[in-house]
């Protein structure tokens, strides 16, 4: 992906990753759209932010989705590039039965992929244009605290494996942007402020220079994700998962 020459939107960019990411490639000279559910929210982000722009976007409801994408085409005819950052993440006790679960697909999975089919008609007429899905390092090593939010993050990473093989021959790139644990409020301010999280800061400074530097990167992967991203390959992955599994768990039994 370029980090300039860009008319961006940039889902779920009212916080965290998105609005970090958003800032990023703002003051990189890019024509930057920030998309969310709560306005008041984008204004905020806005009004801190001259020259950036928001469209009031809920990728749950297919309907909304589609009234937006065609509004975003008709406004900014050179958009040529989308980051998927709107997410949630929930705890969930598998005995008690999944809680939130149809709202964790919508926002986490079909969301990016039915704003990709209305976005792609119009990305392929550009002379270059990407789309950065987000999964997680979890979608590798899933933390079963969150059971869904990790399955469908490894269906995102999946969906983003097809969509890059369905558009090898045009000029749409296809990039997975796989986070590690990130001080966000992902999770409530508990994460935000959990020094064993990595500083947001830090992951968007090295999440730049990498797209810097590898622009056709197909995964970016900071080096705080690659021990879950390299799990399986590295060997010992049984091991690996039982481990951080009880280091997490035992982590939540002690707040």
């Amino acid at each position: 992906m370029q980090t300039t020459g860009n008319t961006l939107l940039v889902t779920g960019g009212g916080s965290g990753i998105g609005r970090a990411l958003a800032e990023a490639f703002l003051a990189l000279g890019n024509e930057v759209i920030i998309a969310g559910r709560r306005e008041s929210v984008l204004k905020e982000v806005v009004e801190a932010n001259p020259g950036l722009h928001y469209a009031v976007l809920d990728t749950c409801d297919p309907a909304s989705t589609q009234r937006v994408a065609e509004q975003l085409i008709a406004r900014y005819p050179k958009l040529n590039a989308v980051i998927h950052c709107a997410g949630i993440m929930r705890g969930e006790s598998l005995r008690a039965g999944a809680t939130e679960l149809e709202a964790t697909v919508a926002t986490n999975l079909l969301g990016p992929i039915r704003l990709d089919g209305l976005l792609l008609p119009h990305f392929l007429k550009q002379p270059h244009a990407a789309i950065v899905t987000v999964s997680s390092g979890l979608a590798f090593v899933p933390l079963a605290l969150t059971p869904s939010y990790c399955a469908i993050k490894a269906a995102v990473h999946s969906y983003s494996q097809s969509l890059r093989y369905q558009l090898k021959d045009t000029a749409v790139n296809v990039h997975e942007l796989v986070p590690p644990y990130v001080q966000t409020e992902l999770m409530g301010e508990r994460q935000a402020n959990d020094p064993h999280a990595m500083p947001l800061k830090a992951f968007i400074d090295e999440v730049m220079g990498i797209l810097q530097r590898s622009p056709d990167a197909d995964e970016i992967l900071v080096e705080r994700v690659k021990p879950l991203r390299f799990a399986e390959v590295n060997g010992g992955y049984a091991q690996f998962f039982q481990t951080f599994n009880d280091q997490m768990a035992a982590a939540r039994a002690g707040e």
